[in-house]
């Protein structure tokens, strides 16, 4: 077998990243911008297919990238009913879903259907890695205080499970043997208990649970919340937006840009350095819980995502949560780089494609 060119797709809100690896080398990447007035004129996420697999070709024969070339086509996935974490193989049964947008309509579902659409013109396999559908929560996790309510998880899939990955290769560990907390820490947060390969509890950024964000209100007590919904003041969309688009650091400073933050704080703001330090607050406390969840057996708290480029962010978090275990900072994302190792592996036999069934892998509480 040759060397493996694996072409990876990202899609996002306005734009989609795409990165070519040459094996686990990425010898070319880009985030292909979409025209915003453009993206309006479609009715639904799945009507733009066609707009953005031209988009991120045009990019490509741009730079001189053969297509035919390619040996595997990997996409972000999404769209799906809750799965086992993996890399699946793109098959027309998720396919159905993905063009659904099983979980509501979100840019991810268009992953799996432009590497299948490449992959029948051009040729070479297609997989998606760890989607957004990932659900591996344990039973007691998803009881809620209500009957009819259960909790989902819903998380960076794809960065936590490649950076406890990596972490356990840099230490030789196995990833199935390890007990791990990951915080991701970006325009989204999430932090999550991996036992033993599982990320078995979590916070669930789309229903708003977890520490507030850059954009995100976070966990709010209940009756609060109920108080604004009838308030008057807001429509059910408006409140949505407010609690998981404009809350945060836009509803109390007016920017999600957390360098922004940074750069008031060091001009003696004061109410922008109390917003930064009570986000730090509510990430350890959510980090703290997880280690309950885990029975204090944690091999490392790995900090990751791009606001851990900020050395204050590391120390604070070490200060709070070092006397649970060794605090390791691995900042940035490396979403890319995980599809292309999800469907590598794959390749060299080191693990075997998933097949997604259409059946979600937690069908409800069985009730007496």
């Amino acid at each position: 077998m040759g060397r493996l060119r694996v072409l990876a797709i990202n899609p996002g809100s306005t734009s989609t990243k795409i990165a070519l690896f040459d094996e686990e080398e990425m010898v070319f990447d880009k985030n292909v911008s979409h025209d915003a007035e453009v993206l309006k004129t479609y009715a639904s996420v799945q009507d733009q297919i066609d707009y953005r697999k031209q988009t991120i070709t045009d990019a490509l024969q741009a730079e001189g990238i053969d297509l035919a070339a390619i040996d595997i086509f990997v996409g972000r996935g999404g769209g799906l009913v809750n799965v086992a974490g993996g890399t699946y193989l793109v098959t027309e049964r998720l396919l159905v879903d993905a063009r659904k947008g099983m979980a509501g309509q979100h840019p991810a579902q268009l992953g799996s259907q432009i590497c299948d659409l490449f992959v029948r013109e051009y040729g070479g396999v297609a997989y998606i890695v760890n989607p957004p559908d990932v659900d591996e929560y344990d039973e007691i996790a998803r009881i809620s205080g209500l009957s009819d309510v259960y909790r989902q998880s819903h998380l960076h899939a794809l960065n936590q499970k490649e950076i406890a990955l990596r972490y356990c290769a840099e230490q030789g560990l196995a990833y199935h043997e390890t007990n791990l907390i990951v915080c991701h820490i970006g325009g989204g947060i999430s932090v999550a208990a991996h036992r033993a390969g599982r990320m078995v509890d979590g916070n669930d950024i789309i229903r708003g649970e977890g520490p507030m964000t850059p954009t995100r209100a976070g966990s709010i007590a209940t009756i609060d919340v109920v108080k604004l919904c009838f308030s008057g003041a807001w429509t059910e969309t408006e409140l949505k937006d407010r609690l998981t688009k404009n809350g945060g650091f836009i509803d109390h400073l007016g920017t999600s840009d957390a360098r922004e933050v940074e750069r008031r704080i060091q001009e003696g703001d004061a109410y922008a350095a109390l917003v930064f330090d009570a986000m730090l607050y509510q990430i350890a406390k959510y980090a703290a819980s997880m280690a309950a969840v885990l029975k204090g057996e944690v091999a490392a708290i790995i900090l990751t995502g791009g606001i851990t480029n900020n050395p204050s962010v590391v120390r604070s978090l070490t200060d709070t949560l070092g006397w649970i275990a060794p605090i390791v900072a691995m900042p940035g994302e490396f979403e890319m780089e995980a599809l292309a190792a999800g469907a590598l592996r794959v390749a060299r036999g080191e693990e075997e494609a998933l097949i997604y069934t259409g059946e979600s892998v937690w069908k409800g509480f069985a009730k007496a």
